[in-house]
């Protein structure tokens, strides 16, 4: 059955995704990452998984200032140490934090608290050294101050006064991954939702692309049509064009769009927390012959891909049928990294699984239902300058997977044709469909 989507509101005459369900599958999957570790309880500092953890966001102007964090021990419940009010909100608006069990107080999951603002503090104000108090309070009250602290990102000052606290801090990132590998249905409802309005972004790219626009206004264009459509986040959107295809940078220009040219996308978003990674390419007004060649290549290793993908496979499986970075220009495959790609998808863009020649032949891993991974395949065109690029987000199904990447693909399209050819002659757009109805309304 295919996976079902559904629209942004809540309603009492049908089943959707369910948010209480949502929050406590995903803290039960960390505890069990947790428990079959060998640690006694996890420090985050990185914002997708305070998300996973708690339950809590403050807007995603924080995502990169390491300012919030969140410890869950073995056995306990998730606590946050928040910016400023945003504490009180949590007390105020998260019931899921209030383990007060009737009592007078504030809910004691939500704390206030503020790490060094990534240096911006005086070093001697002491904000590192408070951190790692209120961390090795919590530890002793649990019975867990002589046992090893998992911290997935950490500035260099809390280390340090971690461990003048006595506290064993070792890598806590692989047990958050652990956790975030599979998803719950809900996660994969919101992960199908977030293509979707990427869907449609596209559908506003394809009839807005054409020469003479410059591919910053194309990044506008998408943004607005995501954030229109209740798009929390807009990480970025790639907008590549004509000879600044090959090689990739990775980077939006002001480059105008012209006649012949190739153009490829890649849009970046977050619905309620959860990520898009998706490629698509276009040719303008026209494709030339390399041009096709180069699209054609691309999906055959797209398709080759997919249909390998089944619980039971391995990333060694998918990277085989995929070119060797020697075969497409480069010297090696860290060089080329990234071009045939793969990953997983959640709360952030790169997950567990990983698939790329530079590791997955080497340290292979297994693919597992419920898993939701992007694979990205590049080709540069015999041209010299173009390439095709394309990506599909699939879901791990019992017995292989669904594609939750709509937009079609499956050939090349152009964008941005001036002139139709009906009757034998040229003719605009508008011209070309309003002969076509004529040719329907007598025909009928």
């Amino acid at each position: 059955m295919a996976i079902r989507t559904f629209g942004p509101n809540a309603v009492d005459w049908e089943e959707r995704v369910d948010l209480d369900r949502l929050r406590k599958e995903r803290l039960s999957r960390l505890h069990s990452a947790l428990n079959v570790s060998s640690l006694g309880a996890v420090l985050s500092f990185d914002f997708a998984n305070i998300r996973y953890m708690s339950a809590t966001h403050i807007g995603t102007w924080a995502m990169d200032k390491l300012i919030r964090f969140a410890l869950l021990v073995r056995g306990g419940e998730p606590i946050v140490w928040d910016f400023g009010s945003a504490a009180r909100h949590h007390q105020l608006y998260n019931p899921w934090l209030d383990y007060s069990d009737g009592k007078e107080g504030p809910p004691t999951g939500a704390r206030a608290g503020i790490s060094t603002l990534r240096g911006a503090f005086h070093p001697d104000a002491g904000i590192a050294e408070d951190v790692a108090a209120k961390i090795a309070t919590v530890l002793r009250e649990h019975g867990l101050a002589g046992e090893p602290l998992g911290v997935d990102l950490v500035e260099m000052p809390i280390l340090t006064a971690l461990r003048a606290e006595g506290i064993d801090v070792v890598d806590g990132q692989q047990v958050f991954l652990a956790a975030r590998r599979t998803k719950t249905r809900d996660e994969i409802s919101l992960l199908t939702q977030a293509c979707a309005m990427v869907d449609a972004a596209y559908e506003e790219l394809y009839g807005f692309l054409r020469p003479g626009v410059r591919e910053n206004e194309c990044v506008g264009l998408v943004s607005k049509v995501l954030y229109d459509l209740g798009s929390e986040y807009v990480e970025g959107v790639n907008a590549i064009s004509g000879e600044r295809c090959s090689p990739h940078p990775h980077v939006y220009s002001d480059r105008l769009v012209r006649p012949g040219d190739p153009a490829f996308f890649d849009i970046l978003h977050s619905h309620l927390g959860y990520r898009t990674c998706y490629y698509r390419t276009f040719a303008v007004g026209s494709a030339s012959t390399a041009q096709r060649d180069a699209y054609v290549r691309c999906r055959e290793y797209m398709d080759e891909a997919i249909a390998l993908v089944r619980p039971g496979a391995t990333t060694a499986d998918i990277v085989r049928v995929w070119p060797r970075a020697e075969e497409f220009g480069f010297p090696d495959e860290t060089a080329a990294f990234a071009l045939q790609y793969g990953h997983g998808v959640g709360l952030s863009i790169w997950e567990k699984p990983i698939f790329s020649r530079l590791v997955s032949l080497d340290h292979p891993e297994v693919l597992e239902e419920g898993m939701v991974f992007a694979l990205e395949t590049y080709w540069p065109a015999a041209d010299g300058w173009s390439a095709a690029r394309i990506e599909e987000e699939v879901v791990v199904t019992a017995d292989g997977c669904e594609v939750i990447t709509k937009f079609p693909a499956e050939e090349l399209l152009v964008a941005g044709r001036k002139y139709w050819t009906v009757g034998g002659e040229l003719n605009t757009r508008r011209e070309a469909q309003s002969h076509l109805n004529t040719r329907r309304n007598g025909s009928a």
